[in-house]
């Protein structure tokens, strides 16, 4: 009697999956038929288990020489820190390996690269060598647009304690990479009390107008409730809010909101709200002048001037 090979429940190798009962031919026949699946060359797992980056990892584990290192998005995402765009997870893009010597990786479902690592720029997780968190955030910083660069900072900073002070450290190496002036930039302003990307995309726009910078997640006590605003200038009773499509949508959500500003306002608050669709163009230059003149209107007329066009340096004097 032909006796069924065992479920590939996790990634396995060719030869691991003959000793399991498996015969070439017949994994090669499920693997047509759609049973199982082929997560890299020569490793294989069933159908019915969801594809992912820790798949992947997993799966490389069992195949890449030890020479190589996971790095960039796959490995922000292995440290808790997900900067993959939603769409990028229905179907999994390539692992992210590079290499510490010799040639690039050629091998299939990963994108390989060179890179010159230390020791210290490399520890291991989920059985791969992976580089560190301040490591995988220096790159990412190099690599990734000014609004997505200072997000995975602060999500780094958040995660794992990365700081400024570490972040100065290693850009010192970095001298001549492309985009090291932006890591060179950002890194000093990398906050771990940033929430979500959002925040620190709004974070970074208002300080690259030239706006105070504001402090993140400051709590207001009113007889309503205590409410936590995103961005806050508190002492001035301005508060800038990031609402992002994942908890301000719903009408539910958007019955909370209004009411929590309607209070907010009644406590003398002015808040400003900002949309992901304001991130740029018309919408980004609506709310900054919301915001400027906000600042001016409670700041005093030195700031007024600045609001028309002046210049930035006695407005950004101004404490928040």
């Amino acid at each position: 009697m032909d006796v069924c090979p065992p479920t590939l429940l996790e990634p396995t190798t060719l030869a691991r999956a003959e000793g399991l009962g498996w015969t070439r031919r017949r994994l090669q026949r499920a693997v047509d038929d759609g049973r199982v699946r082929r997560v890299l060359r020569g490793v294989y797992v069933d159908a019915g288990v969801p594809d992912s980056i820790d798949l992947r990892t997993a799966a490389a584990g069992l195949v890449l020489p030890p020479t190589m290192v996971v790095c960039d998005r796959s490995a922000a995402w292995l440290h808790g820190v997900d900067h993959w765009e939603p769409s990028a997870l229905d179907v999994p893009p390539d692992l992210e390996v590079v290499a510490r010597s010799g040639t690039r990786t050629r091998l299939s479902g990963t994108h390989g690269a060179l890179r010159t690592l230390t020791a210290d720029d490399v520890m291991e997780l989920v059985g791969v060598a992976v580089t560190t968190p301040l490591r995988t955030a220096a790159d990412l910083a190099c690599l990734r647009g000014r609004l997505g660069a200072a997000a995975v900072l602060d999500q780094f900073a958040r995660a794992h304690g990365v700081t400024p002070e570490e972040l100065r450290g290693i850009t010192a190496r970095f001298a001549g990479r492309r985009g090291v002036t932006q890591l060179r930039e950002l890194g000093p302003d990398a906050c771990g009390l940033l929430e979500s990307p959002g925040e620190s995309w709004v974070r970074r726009l208002m300080m690259d107008h030239q706006l105070p910078s504001p402090t993140p997640q400051v709590v207001v006590q009113l007889p309503e409730g205590q409410f936590r605003l995103d961005l806050a200038y508190p002492r001035l009773r301005i508060a800038v809010e990031y609402d992002g499509e994942g908890h301000h949508s719903s009408p539910e959500d958007r019955e909370r909101d209004r009411l929590r500003r309607e209070a907010l306002a009644r406590a003398g608050w002015i808040v400003v709200v900002v949309r992901k669709d304001q991130l740029s163009g018309p919408g980004l230059d609506q709310w900054i002048r919301q915001l400027r003149a906000a600042v001016a209107e409670r700041v005093g007329p030195t700031t007024r001037r600045h609001a028309r066009g002046e210049g930035s340096r006695r407005f950004t004097r101004v404490q928040s």
